[in-house]
Parts: C-alpha cells; sequence; structure tokens
C-alpha cells in the first residue's frame, strides 16, 4: 500500500524535490482516516435515523395496543342476568314500564340484557317486558320503550363485589344518581343515593336454564 501510494506519487510529481514527495505523501496518509470516517458517519446515520424513528412508531401504537386489548372487548358484551339488590330484591321492570324490586326469583320481568353500549357504560332491558332501565335528570327510575340517554348507567364492580348503576347523563349537585331500591323493594330518587349505600348495590346473577 505504502509502496504504490510513494510510488505513484514520485511518478505523478517527477519534478518535484523529494522531502516535498515526503511532505505530499504524509498529507494523503493522514487524509485517509478522516475520508473514511466521514464516508461511515454517511452510511451509518440514515441507517441510525430509521432505527430511531421505527422506535419511536413502534412504541406508540403498543401502547394504543394495550389500551385496545385491555378495554375493547367490553363494548358490544351481551348478558342475560338477574339484578339482586344488596336488600334482597330482584330488579323488575314490568309490563307497564313500572320499576321495582321483588323477591320472586322465578317473576318473569326479572330476566335482564345487559349490553355494553360504551366502555363502562351499559343498557339495562328486561327481555319479557321489552323495557329499558332508564333514569331521568330528576333521579326518577322508570321503563323506557326507546333506549334514549336516560338509559346509559355507567357500570362499576365496588370493593364488596357488588355493582353499581349511575346515570350516565344526569348528576344532583354535581353527584352521581344510582339505581337502588330500598328495604321494602321500592326504587330510591337517585338524588337521596350514594356509591356507598348499599341499596345501590347489585348483584349480577347468572340465568339458570
Amino acid at each position: 500500500m505504502w509502496k504504490w501510494i510513494l510510488t505513484h506519487c514520485a511518478s505523478a510529481f517527477p519534478h518535484l524535490p523529494g522531502c516535498c514527495c515526503c511532505f505530499l505523501l504524509l498529507f494523503l496518509v493522514s487524509s485517509i482516516p478522516v475520508t473514511c470516517q466521514a464516508l461511515g458517519q454517511d452510511m451509518v446515520s440514515p441507517e441510525a435515523t430509521n432505527c430511531s424513528s421505527s422506535s419511536s412508531s413502534f412504541s406508540s401504537p403498543s401502547s394504543a395496543g394495550r389500551h385496545v386489548r385491555s378495554y375493547n372487548h367490553l363494548q358490544g358484551d351481551v348478558r342475560w342476568r338477574r339484578l339482586f339488590s344488596f336488600t334482597k330484591y330482584f330488579l323488575t321492570i314490568e309490563k307497564n314500564g313500572k320499576v321495582s324490586g321483588t323477591k320472586n326469583e322465578d317473576c318473569p320481568y326479572t330476566v335482564l340484557e345487559i349490553t355494553s353500549v360504551e366502555i363502562g357504560v351499559v343498557a339495562v332491558k328486561a327481555i319479557n317486558s321489552n323495557y329499558y332501565l332508564a333514569m331521568n335528570k330528576k333521579g326518577k327510575l322508570y321503563g323506557s320503550k326507546e333506549f334514549n340517554n336516560d338509559c346509559k348507567l355507567k357500570e362499576r364492580i365496588e370493593e364488596n363485589g357488588y355493582n353499581t348503576y349511575a346515570s350516565f347523563n344526569w348528576q344532583h349537585n354535581g353527584r352521581q344518581m344510582y339505581v337502588a331500591l330500598n328495604g321494602k323493594g321500592a326504587p330510591r330518587r337517585g338524588q337521596k343515593t350514594r356509591r356507598k349505600n348499599t341499596s345501590a348495590h347489585f348483584l349480577p346473577m347468572t340465568i339458570r336454564t
């Protein structure tokens, strides 16, 4: 390598003295690493940039993917249940749309279809009366033939294993209003309910076939 450079230098510049030729040789040799280093950077930089952007684009969908995997299955979920209150009554929606409680498990109006309409939000419909469980802005429970905003209920599992169902659209003085049955099986006004009140706690029971 060095011999070729020296010979090539001498043949290319025969008129230069030896010291100048040596100086030119040193200059060429010292510039080689710089050229290689610059070339290496040019070759590596695009690849490094692509890896970085690739990692960045991968991590973001990964996070989104975890979110979807955690919650997406709740949407469109349909369950047939009886809602058994902590006060020992089954929630019913009768053929005239009246909401009440009964201790008769075999009452046909206790069979409810619970459908997830949004993440954490459900619609509760009595199969035999064909009424939706609804709460108006005054906190009154009633049966609605048509699904509307009053029928959207936020479903939450409490620490004691029971579920609570709060109005999705309506609040009273900034407080959530809950579906609740008192000790006599009558529905309570939403304004008088709290999440910690056991009258608002329901156990979803599977339908025996």
